[in-house]
């Protein structure tokens, strides 16, 4: 296996090399943040703001393409091979001041690197940090002279008393078995590593999913027994920016009618939306991951009508502290100050 590669101030490409660039941020006062595409680029930015210099280590390179350039960041692409590799990273930056923190801000869902990384620090006796997402907020439909908008089959998108979408929690995708889908069509948010067990369990009618753009997504989706046809491989929406009061309801795709504008990149959403619409989505099965992934699927399901079916988020290991995204930059504070205990 190879291990990451490095990028020393600028975001990740595949003509770049691998190799390390002492000229770069180096680990003297600086942080580790192991993260993705939801949270991690604003805490970047925020880090790089203060002063901070920073390492940040993703998965792939479409991950490392969120995080802009900065002549003080580092960012590492590719996965972390377990607890050793992670424990030799930290000895070799002790060897230049080592990093004041290491920030776990990983999807909720990733458990085994989140293990992995409190079995290092702890090993090391390296602080550590969880980033902790916020909890989502369910939004009612705001009152509108323009009625939410019919299904693409013409079907009715009836509400659950006091106007929301029916939304379920799910401890496990077993539990989708005892869930009224009959007839219903359900799009899948929740990885293609989890679709085949969720096919196993559903009662619905009809499935689609949304996954990943790379051969191994598409590989799994396939292998669950989803044909091109049923499948999306896009990239996930980032942050879910609400319209100014007054410009249409709460959620995704309302537009104002002020002037004509510019055509510029879709909106946070604008995908999901459209897709559900194409294929007459009854039902959305996503991760309970909190955050601006979370939100944007409530936003959607709340304007659509849509029934919402979360899958119950791990719980954390309390031995690594959960901070939201305030909590966590006033712990860590600024380069020049005193760690808070």
């Amino acid at each position: 296996m190879h291990g990451p590669e490095i990028h020393q101030g600028e975001a990740g490409g595949p003509d770049q090399g691998a190799e390390r660039d002492s000229s770069g941020p180096g680990p003297a006062g600086a942080i580790w943040l192991v993260s993705g595409i939801g949270e991690g680029p604003r805490l970047a930015r925020a880090l790089l703001a203060r002063g901070w210099r920073l390492r940040v280590s993703v998965v792939g390179e479409a991950a490392g393409r969120a995080y802009a350039p900065h002549p003080a960041l580092e960012l590492q692409v590719g996965a972390l091979a377990g607890p050793g590799a992670i424990a030799a990273a930290l000895e070799e930056a002790r060897s230049q001041g080592g990093f004041r923190w290491v920030v776990d801000g990983t999807h909720p869902f990733a458990e085994r690197i989140s293990a992995d990384l409190l079995t290092a620090c702890r090993r090391l006796d390296q602080p550590l940090l969880r980033l902790q997402r916020p909890p989502v907020a369910v939004r009612t439909p705001l009152p509108s002279t323009a009625p939410l908008e019919s299904r693409a089959d013409g079907g009715a998108l009836a509400l659950a008393p006091g106007g929301l979408p029916r939304r379920h929690v799910l401890s496990s995708l077993q539990d989708l078995a005892a869930l009224d889908l009959g007839g219903k069509r359900l799009l899948l948010a929740i990885g293609a590593r989890r679709l085949r067990e969720a096919l196993a369990h559903s009662p619905a009618d009809a499935h689609f999913a949304r996954i990943l753009p790379n051969p191994t997504a598409l590989a799994l989706a396939r292998a669950a027994g989803l044909a091109d046809g049923q499948l999306a491989c896009v990239h996930p929406s980032l942050g879910l920016p609400s319209p100014p009061p007054g410009r249409g309801p709460v959620g995704i795709g309302a537009e104002g009618r002020g002037p004509a504008k510019e055509p510029g990149p879709p909106r946070p959403g604008a995908i999901e939306r459209a897709l559900c619409r194409r294929w007459a989505i009854d039902a959305v099965l996503c991760r309970q991951s909190g955050g601006v992934t979370e939100q944007l699927w409530s936003d959607l399901c709340v304007e659509l009508g849509l029934e919402l079916l979360l899958l119950r988020q791990p719980q954390a290991s309390s031995q690594v502290p959960g901070l939201e995204f305030s909590a966590l930059l006033a712990t860590l504070g600024h380069p020049g100050g005193l760690p808070q205990p």
